[in-house]
């Protein structure tokens, strides 16, 4: 039997009816056509679903859509505003981060996460960070280049 729940996404109410066993990620991605959530791994592991939930990044393939009832949260289609992409997101532009693209939200999601709460990070902090999410091309250190461009 399917429950009526809300939430607000990128500053977005939404009012879905949505089956008990239904993952976060798929919610978002499947139904809600906000298709910046990836899934990946399906297991937590790979942090492509990464979306951030009440102020704190989750793997949203682990979250059931009902446990996000009355939630806000954000996807990487909330980042970008008219007058452009978020600093985050232009940073992994300029520095070649992106790759092939498929960690990239999850990614900047993680980062940006760290960054509000810690707008100076150290190297260590922004390594553990982004500990959550794997890139499976040919590595961190143009992502990591990214963050730290961006940071105060």
């Amino acid at each position: 039997m399917k429950k009526l729940i809300q939430m607000t996404i990128n500053d977005r109410a939404y009012e879905v009816a949505v089956e008990p066993n239904k993952t976060l990620a798929d919610l978002i991605r499947y139904d809600l056509g906000l298709t910046g959530t990836k899934k990946g791994c399906d297991t937590g592991d790979c942090g492509a679903c990464t979306v951030i939930l009440n102020g704190d990044p989750v793997n949203s393939c682990l979250v059931l859509a009902v446990q996000a009832d009355n939630a806000v949260i954000e996807t990487i289609e909330g980042l970008s505003t008219d007058d452009g992409l978020h600093p985050l997101q232009q940073a992994f532009v300029e520095k070649g981060a992106i790759q092939c693209g498929f960690c990239t939200p999850g990614m900047i999601l993680s980062a940006k996460n760290l960054l509000d709460k810690n707008p100076a990070p150290t190297e260590a902090e922004i390594r553990e960070g982004i500990s959550g999410n794997l890139c499976r091309c040919t590595g961190y250190q143009k992502i990591f280049e990214a963050i730290e461009s961006t940071r105060s």
